[in-house]
């Protein structure tokens, strides 16, 4: 996957900018429109040459849903997550962010945004060389007005929060296990209170209890913090536990937007045998507590 352009830069950008506003602010937000949705994709075409990877793509994710994003491979879910984050630019449609067109924004909209949300992916994508509180305080000094003593005490804060202990910000990501690793990741993701949190297959690489631990973790945040959260995953358990709809990448477009349960009596080639294969019943099984 693509690097996340916030809130991560590259290492020597640490040095905190100069402070806006009074030491220790955080400069405010630009009002939302607070009707919007956080993310509305009306007619995404996007393509590589003659490669057409979407096609008319349509997708809207409301405010405080867990959407859970599935597709078959080469369906463009990366490609997806990277147009909205404006990695990619669309070659046909419009991405809106808090009812705001990514294509019309101007510097000071994308500021707000890229503070607006927070990414997770696959990889973790930590800095090697940087301890987890120095990766966590990497956003903080980039975007606010804090000096380095305030993002670190923000940081540890962030750490705590997503279940790590106090340790483990004085670490380097080799020193952790692979769900420490997540966890960092999200930590640092959530550093500027995101209101719009993306996951990129979050539970990769975990074993099944530290998949279902990360899951009731995200569950939690998301309550707590009140979060949107936009998850691509190919976890059938993950489904089941956090997610609010589903949205299935099939045919160049979104083919369904549903609960989980509802897409069990799709007619769809893919869908049916995505969540009604052997996989999808043992996943239907255990979110029903065993009993088929």
């Amino acid at each position: 996957m693509t690097r996340v352009p916030t809130p991560v830069r590259a290492p020597r950008r640490l040095a905190a900018k100069k402070p806006v506003q009074r030491s220790g602010a955080v400069a405010p937000k630009v009002p939302l429109e607070t009707d919007a949705p956080p993310i509305e994709v009306a007619g995404l075409r996007s393509q590589f040459g003659d490669r057409v990877i979407h096609d008319d793509l349509d997708l809207v994710v409301n405010s405080g849903e867990v959407l859970g994003v599935v597709g078959g491979s080469g369906t463009g879910k990366s490609v997806l997550l990277n147009s909205i984050l404006g990695l990619k630019e669309p070659d046909g449609g419009s991405i809106k962010l808090f009812g705001r067109d990514r294509s019309e924004m101007n510097e000071a909209d994308l500021e707000d945004v890229e503070r607006r949300t927070g990414v997770l992916f696959q990889s973790g994508a930590l800095f090697s060389a940087l301890t987890v509180r120095d990766n966590v305080s990497a956003p903080l000094l980039e975007h606010t007005g804090l000096s380095r003593d305030e993002a670190d005490a923000v940081a540890d804060l962030k750490i705590a929060l997503v279940g790590l202990p106090p340790v483990a910000g004085d670490l380097k990501p080799a020193e952790l296990s692979g769900g420490m690793r997540k966890r960092a990741g999200l930590a640092r993701a959530l550093a500027l209170d995101p209101d719009l949190l993306f996951l990129d297959e979050p539970t990769a690489g975990l074993d099944p209890i530290g998949a279902a631990a990360f899951d009731e973790l995200i569950r939690d945040l998301t309550r707590d913090l009140k979060l949107t959260v936009f998850m691509i995953t190919h976890d059938l358990d993950s489904l089941y536990a956090i997610t609010d709809r589903v949205a299935v990448l099939a045919d160049k477009k979104i083919v369904a937007v549903q609960p989980v349960r509802e897409l069990e009596e799709s007619s769809h080639p893919w869908i049916k045998e995505y969540f009604l294969g052997p996989r999808g019943r043992a996943a239907q099984s255990a979110a029903s507590g065993g009993a088929e």
